[in-house]
């Protein structure tokens, strides 16, 4: 077995809430050691979010966070700041999710920074990033969400859109993230330097349309996609239909697997002629027949089980699913077999279960680093501390005058 690919890097994961501590964990799973800092008191705000257990500890947080160290520093103090800047000069990775411009005023700009350690590679996310008009904006997933164009285009048309329900434009901007500081650990072989990677939650869902942009922009303008409810008008067939029991989605826009498709439906009680009719047998050709192909197959769908429906696509090979809630995606044996549920001792709480991470690598281990759970706050504030060259007595005067924090 070979070591994680990100053995021996530093990663100082100066972050709050979720894009930034994403990337530590990813990190973190990579073999990367990372240490968490945070401000006294409240610490990472991600700590009150849901799930908390026991009124002590946010499932959220521990679900961002395992695998790293904790430290928490108060910044106020000349030492916390002296602290911090040893830390940055011992890391290869920053990252930080403030609003531009915060962190140069406690002295951790990226300008300072790599002017004391010019290999670190330090990464900023914020909702616009360091340069335009909105550079200086507040914002969130939410906002990126509403202002990339990909929140219109869901939903059912006439109604407000929903809201997503997953953090989208953090965990997007947070795996490229992953991406570019890797790409940055890489060039840095060659060139020594570190570099900064300003990354924007608004670039990324930007950057993820796949055909909207280019509607658009090739149409000259004419087509912009709008809200379609539970189907692909653009790719028939390709949507949402509810069953006796549930809700199953149907992919069947390939022509070879709708001509399968629909002498299925024929066969099995639909209209007549279905399965033969050449208006169907083009894409271009069933999207203008769409109406008609929905009015066929909806009411084929929902005079069975889904079990029932998703037996027959299966057995011609059409791409399928149920619409599964979240229990059943926790048992579902798919996801067992792939260890996609994360099973950790935690101390204080027990077993705790969490979603993994998705990396797979042939000669790695990628699991053991994820059994360290997420730290308390300041938990490694004497270890760290240590190993960065601090005496036992000058750690015991920065505890006592709260300098260096736990709980």
């Amino acid at each position: 077995m070979q070591d994680l690919p990100l053995k021996g890097m530093r990663v100082i994961d100066y972050s709050h809430f979720l894009a930034g501590p994403y990337v530590g964990r990813c990190l973190a799973a990579m073999g990367a050691e990372v240490i968490k800092v945070e401000r006294p008191g409240s610490g990472d705000a991600g700590r009150q979010h849901a799930h908390v257990l026991d009124d002590q500890q946010s499932g959220y947080f521990l679900q961002l966070n395992m695998g790293k160290e904790g430290v928490s520093v108060n910044m106020r103090d000349p030492r916390g700041k002296e602290f911090m800047q040893k830390l940055c000069d011992s890391a290869d990775v920053f990252i930080e999710n403030y609003r531009p411009g915060a962190l140069e005023k406690l002295g951790l700009g990226y300008k300072e920074l790599s002017a004391r350690n010019p290999k670190l590679v330090y990464c900023s996310i914020s909702a616009y990033g360091h340069t335009g008009p909105d550079a200086h904006r507040a914002g969130f997933g939410l906002i990126a969400e509403a202002k990339s164009g990909i929140m219109q285009m869901v939903g059912s048309p006439g109604e407000s859109p929903p809201l997503l329900r997953i953090s989208l434009g953090d965990m997007y901007t947070g795996i490229h993230a992953v991406a570019a500081i890797n790409a940055a650990l890489l060039g840095r072989v060659t060139s020594s330097r570190g570099q900064h990677i300003d990354m924007a939650l608004y670039d990324t869902l930007v950057s993820m349309h796949e055909y909207a942009v280019q509607c658009y922009t090739l149409s000259g303008g004419t087509v912009v996609p709008v809200q379609t409810g539970h189907d692909m008008p653009t790719s028939t067939l390709y949507g949402v239909f509810r069953a006796k029991d549930g809700d199953l989605v149907i992919a069947a826009q390939v022509d070879d697997a709708w001509i399968r498709f629909a002498q299925l439906i024929e066969a099995h009680g639909g209209p007549a002629g279905f399965g033969a009719d050449t208006r169907f047998q083009t894409l271009n050709g069933r999207n203008q027949a769409r109406v008609e192909i929905l009015d066929a197959v909806k009411p084929w769908v929902a005079a069975r089980t889904v079990s029932e429906v998703l037996a027959l696509l299966d057995g011609i090979d059409i791409p399928s699913a149920k619409v599964q809630r979240i229990d059943e995606v926790i048992n579902d044996p798919q996801i067992q077999a792939r260890g996609m549920i994360l099973e950790q001792e935690h101390p204080k709480f027990g077993k705790l279960r969490l979603p993994n991470l998705p990396f797979r690598f042939s000669d790695c281990d990628t699991n053991a680093p994820m059994q360290k759970v997420a730290p308390d706050m300041g938990q490694h504030n004497v270890e760290v501390a240590q190993k960065l060259g601090y005496s036992n007595e000058q750690i015991l005067a920065m505890q006592s005058d709260g300098v260096l924090f736990s709980e």
